[in-house]
């Protein structure tokens, strides 16, 4: 629930309520209520999604204003835009949106398909009440934070498909803009829509086709975010703030190769998204060069192989550095593993690849290593004379089975197996096989957790750059909304000024093509510096009360 708040909101569970910016939901349990950051004494038995800075004002039907909150409706209180239909007793409906901006209420309905429908619609029309000019920027994905390995996978899609992927998401009637980025931690999509509602419903729909899984299950692992805060965990991302490694490198080149594939020639990145995804890896170089955020900074890979020397003493018996070790894959997580591996001291390493050209350019990377190349045919044997075992292959679905692992296993020493693949190339049967213990990616979690305390200073620090890079993107994206009335603004000043001019060429005469061209520019830059300053201040301009006025009165005195 925490994924579906805003950011800066959070769920808390209180004792006691003294604040009258707070409004209860007296009917059924659990008591929920809905308050402002404001709030300092907690709320009794109750559940609270609370937004610093935000106040909440709740509009229901006239004679009654309770409504019901659920343990299972609560999952909608943080959603897109923060926007709040719920149910209440008597069948009624209730809306929520931020203090001063449109209400919607929608009238009882026996039906409840009539009641959805409704929903929807109000909802829609309330969204765009919150809306940035008539494009949304949204995010919706999952990442190591909301959802197991098992389900990341199901969601992931490889990098030679990003591209294909955005282009179908641009076919659905809401999406004008999209691009991919997929992990093995994360799978996120960056749109831009029309309707953000109606986008969000889409991409739902698609991401469920796509990957097979139902929406009632792949619901509760998604988080959507929209306008600033779809903007803010994108560059959280690139920064690595979100990463299961804070500060790690290797997001940030995955983003940068987003921005790369979705503004190609064949990319479904227009301006909105272009310049989004600039800001973010501009974002992402800015974090590192500026903080110390990526000194000491471990990448999954590094993270694997400390997993391997924590475990190697207390799985096998033996430490790292005596161990045989396999790496099945040769791509740049294999590349990774080998460094920090040989860095350790480890000898005796073999690649197993199914090209073996690709495995000796990544042997020749590390002339001193002597790895040790086998193909793919290769691969059981080598397992079962492995005491580590990585793997890190492109493979859509498991290589390694219960079945094909166990025979190896009789009459040995234990094996460690650790896949930071995903999708994932060890089965989860593997765990069963004896002399096996099996980790993947979520088992790195704990030994990153120890370098998190170390870095939270140094992310404050990095927030505060991105609040920066943050605030640049809103104003030009807000800026965006004042460009139909710059363009009649130029259109009118260059009317008046082509009229004029021909009236002042026929009073002088003829005139040599050097001066004709003389007093063309003289006119042109006479108009484009009286333009100049009123266009800078439209799109300096932050406030959109403020903004939307301005262009009111520059329509009226220009007669636009």
């Amino acid at each position: 629930l925490n994924e579906m708040c805003p950011r800066g909101a959070r769920l808390l569970d209180t004792d006691t309520i003294q604040s009258n910016r707070c409004v209860r939901y007296r009917h059924g349990p659990p008591q929920l209520v809905l308050c402002s950051s404001n709030q300092k004494t907690p709320v009794r038995s109750s559940k609270t999604c609370e937004v610093p800075g935000e106040r909440r004002s709740i509009r229901g039907s006239p004679k009654r204003r309770d409504c019901l909150l659920s343990e299972q409706n609560l999952k909608m209180v943080c959603f897109v835009g923060s926007i709040l239909f719920q149910a209440r007793p008597s069948g009624d409906w209730c809306s929520m949106s931020r203090l001063g901006e449109k209400h919607a209420y929608v009238p009882p309905s026996k039906s409840r398909v009539a009641m959805k429908a409704a929903v929807g619609t109000a909802e829609e029309n309330v969204s765009s009440s919150l809306s940035m000019g008539d494009s949304k920027v949204v995010t919706i994905g999952l990442s190591h934070h909301t959802a197991t390995v098992e389900i990341r996978e199901k969601l992931s899609i490889p990098e030679a498909q990003w591209v294909s992927a955005a282009a179908e998401l641009c076919e659905l009637p809401s999406i004008s803009e999209a691009a991919v980025l997929s992990t093995c931690n994360r799978f996120e999509v960056y749109l831009v829509c029309n309707n953000t509602y109606s986008g969000i419903q889409q991409t739902m729909q698609y991401l469920c086709e796509r990957s097979g899984v139902q929406a009632s299950i792949l619901r509760p692992y998604l988080f959507m975010l929209s306008e600033d805060e779809a903007v803010w965990h994108l560059l959280r991302v690139s920064a690595g703030l979100d990463s299961l490694v804070v500060g790690e490198g290797q997001i940030l080149s995955q983003v940068k190769r987003c921005y790369e594939l979705a503004t190609e020639k064949a990319g479904s990145a227009g301006k909105i998204l272009n310049r989004l995804l600039n800001a973010a890896v501009s974002a992402g170089k800015r974090v590192r060069s500026e903080t110390d955020i990526a000194k000491g900074a471990v990448s999954i890979s590094s993270a694997a192989v400390e997993l391997a020397e924590l475990r190697a003493d207390e799985n096998m018996e033996k430490p790292l550095l005596e161990s045989k070790v396999a790496i099945i894959g040769a791509g740049k997580m294999a590349r990774l593993l080998v460094q920090h591996l040989t860095s350790r001291g480890v000898e005796g390493i073999c690649i197993v690849n199914r090209s073996q050209e690709r495995a000796m350019e990544l042997a020749q990377m590390f002339p001193d290593a002597n790895l040790e190349i086998k193909t793919l045919d290769e691969m059981l044997p080598t397992i079962g004379k492995s005491d580590i075992v990585f793997t890190s292959t492109a493979a859509t679905e498991p290589i390694l089975f219960a079945d094909n692992i166990a025979p190896l296993m009789t009459n040995r020493a234990p094996c460690m197996m650790i896949d930071i693949s995903v999708p994932r190339n060890v089965d989860q049967s593997v765990s069963n096989v004896d002399n096996v213990f099996s980790y993947n990616v979520d088992d790195l979690k704990a030994v990153v957790a120890r370098n998190q305390q170390r870095r939270k200073k140094l992310m404050l620090d990095a927030q505060r750059l991105l609040e920066e890079e943050q605030t640049q993107f809103r104003n030009w994206l807000h800026s965006l909304g004042c460009v139909p009335a710059i363009n009649k603004l130029q259109e009118r000043a260059e009317q008046i000024r082509q009229d004029e001019l021909q009236k002042a060429l026929k009073k002088l005469g003829d005139l040599s093509a050097s001066e004709l061209e003389a007093v063309e520019r003289l006119s042109k830059a006479i108009i484009n510096k009286m333009l100049h300053s009123p266009m800078s201040h439209l799109r300096g301009l932050s406030d959109m009360e403020e903004r939307a006025q301005t262009l009111k009165n520059l329509e009226a005195l220009f007669r636009l």
